[in-house]
């Protein structure tokens, strides 16, 4: 009897939890009611089952609480604690089957807090710890001259299952709008390149995003893939796109500031902050990166790194990410960002068949609404060395020329 009716309320909480995480803000608090409801109801169940419902007091509710304080919320880092609600995890947690529910729960409570907030994305929207799908990759070859010993993949898609598809361009779609890429692409995108100064802003949200650097080069002792050391973070990979676009004689301004040094969750607000004062200052800046890179694992939790072969060298893959109004935080002009991504990665494809992963177009607007030429570019994962970070960048920055051109 128990068995039946905990199997029937797992059940439930994939059907309330599926709808849920569709829903937009101003509409959080009446899904953590009812996931409360459930989490109290499947508490109380779960202890009557185990010994009577007369077992359950404040001192054993007190005590459990406690135990999931210590186990499931000691992390120092923010964005690595659960975002559910001590009773939430503490009812799954005495369930395997509302246990299995764990992740579904997880991402809905995710959302909620980024659509309240005036964050401009969410932590579980930054690809910090994408999950590769085996069925969509493929192994590469590895020159071991140099390298890091880090497992690698090329990711590349087998077929356009799932994927939004314009020519070689496969985008992931987590949103609920459904563009039309062919109508979408018959115009050219908003965003105009002019002889003005300065033309581009290059900055980092999270700066601190590092990589996995050969046996001795190290250069954390904990192999930890973060450091605020510019010359080996992402703001190192910033300045290799900002010397192209000097090269070519364009006029760019770096921002090498550590938005996320003084805290992970809120770093898009202070890089928010940051990007409307450019603005302000010089209005010829229509095209702003954010450089990132990724942390790719597998199922199992291994890490692994994405390269591309080109010309016999190693470069980590690329990914793209758009933003949209999907979170519910105003950006009318999102498809004109999406327009000129994907105008940039065929560009890319072109020349470089395996270079550029899969596009992401997603609801958090990880302030891409500042201009219509605004992109968040993941330049490899935290398991590609720096040269091979640097490597990719530049290919980037050199076809990305060769696209602003085409904009004037």
């Amino acid at each position: 009897m128990n068995l039946c009716i905990g199997w029937c309320i797992t059940i439930r909480i994939k059907e309330v939890l599926t709808p849920m995480k569709r829903q937009k803000k101003g509409q959080a608090a009446p899904r953590r009611a009812a996931a409360l409801a459930m989490a109290l109801f499947a508490f109380v169940l779960a202890a009557g089952a185990a010994g009577g419902w007369g077992e359950i007091t404040a001192g054993s509710i007190g005590a459990a609480v406690l135990r999931a304080e210590l186990a499931a919320w000691n992390s120092d880092r923010t964005e690595e604690r659960s975002p559910l609600g001590v009773l939430t995890a503490l009812a799954m947690q005495d369930s395997a089957m509302l246990q299995s529910n764990r992740a579904a729960a997880e991402a809905a409570a995710q959302e909620d807090s980024a659509a309240e907030g005036d964050s401009a994305a969410s932590p579980d929207e930054t690809h910090e710890g994408t999950v590769i799908d085996p069925e969509d990759n493929e192994a590469a070859e590895v020159n071991h001259d140099n390298d890091n010993g880090v497992p690698a993949k090329t990711i590349h898609p087998t077929n356009s299952a799932g994927y939004l598809v314009w020519k070689d361009v496969y985008i992931s779609n987590t949103t609920d709008y459904n563009v039309d890429l062919d109508a979408l692409m018959k115009t050219r995108p908003a965003a105009v390149f002019t002889d003005e100064m300065p033309q581009i802003l290059i900055l980092h949200t999270h700066a601190t995003e590092s990589y996995t650097m050969p046996e001795g080069q190290e250069y954390n002792d904990d192999g930890a893939t973060r450091t605020e050391d510019t010359d080996y973070n992402v703001v190192r990979v910033g300045d290799e796109i900002a010397e192209v676009f000097e090269e070519a004689g364009i006029s760019v301004l770096h921002d090498r500031t550590l938005y996320d040094a003084a805290g992970y969750n809120d770093a898009y607000d202070r890089a928010e902050t940051s990007i409307q004062a450019y603005l302000e200052k010089y209005p010829s800046i229509h095209f702003v990166l954010d450089i990132h890179r990724d942390a790719i694992e597998d199922s199992d939790g291994n890490t692994y790194k994405v390269i591309s072969d080109v010309n016999g060298k190693n470069a980590a893959q690329l990914s793209i990410v758009v933003g949209s109004d999907g979170s519910g935080l105003p950006h009318g002009h999102w498809q004109e960002n999406l327009k000129l991504a994907v105008l940039l990665q065929q560009n890319l494809l072109e020349d470089y068949p395996t270079l550029m992963r899969p596009m992401y177009l997603r609801n958090s607007r990880y302030n891409e609404h500042a201009t219509t030429g605004s992109l968040l570019v993941e330049v490899g994962a935290a398991g590609n060395s720096l040269d091979e970070a640097l490597y990719a960048a530049r290919l980037f920055a050199e076809n990305m020329v060769e696209v602003l051109q085409t904009l004037r």
